[in-house]
């Protein structure tokens, strides 16, 4: 039995997977870092209230087998590129590191196609260079999840992602052979297809794009 961390559970994606590994067998223990108290009861969860801006104030309950990072957010519902940064970069990278130091065999991530540390998109950039980060991290594995546009339930509306569904829907022809990983792809799926690559528990660092997330998860 192990223990999964999680930061972003609040999330699109994070919701899904926290659901998921409070059902599952093989954890017997799920830790989530928050800002504030989830309404969630469960037997297996802990729920850890963190100041992100002071995380080495909890360092020392960053302790289990598998972290799960699904946090992100935009530029434009953070409000500025450096507080965008602090969130998908960070936070990530400030985490990872004490996850590391307690020993945490796993770090799964949830990035984006297109992810460069060397783009001039700054959004890319910034997936890219946690990527980056990670790659050289002391970690047994670390899996990098590189969804396309997201479907699912959102509390805030995004454009992009709402076209997007009904693009694919209408012209479903599109998305084949190497336009296939641009396909939309569901919040659950992503969330099924990170629990799967943690259980394999393969070494090394790996990424995964969005049309092999699809295929995990079946």
């Amino acid at each position: 039995m192990k223990t999964a961390l999680l930061i972003g559970s609040t999330g699109l994606i994070g919701k899904e997977l926290l659901s998921n590994l409070l059902q599952s067998s093989h954890y017997d223990k799920v830790i989530i870092f928050v800002r504030k108290k989830s309404e969630i009861i469960h037997p297996k969860l802990e729920q850890v209230l963190v100041n992100f801006d002071k995380i080495e104030e909890v360092k020392h309950q960053i302790k289990g087998d598998d972290f799960f990072c699904t946090i992100g957010t935009t530029i434009k519902t953070a409000g500025s590129k450096d507080a965008f940064r602090k969130v998908d970069f960070e936070y990530p990278k400030q985490f990872s590191q004490f996850a590391q130091e307690n020993k945490a065999s796993q770090f799964l991530v949830i990035s984006s196609l297109g992810a460069d540390k060397n783009s001039t998109n700054f959004y890319l950039k910034t997936k890219g260079e946690l990527q980056y980060f990670l790659k050289s991290s002391g970690f047994k594995s670390v899996s990098i999840l590189q969804p396309s546009l997201l479907l699912g339930n959102r509390t805030e509306f995004r454009l992009v992602e709402k076209m997007g569904s009904v693009f694919s829907k209408l012209f479903p022809f599109v998305f084949i052979g190497s336009l296939k990983k641009y396909k939309p792809i569901e919040a659950k799926t992503v969330a099924n297809a990170m629990i799967k690559i943690a259980l394999q528990n393969n070494s090394g660092f790996r990424i995964y794009q969005s049309d092999e997330l699809e295929e995990i998860s079946k």
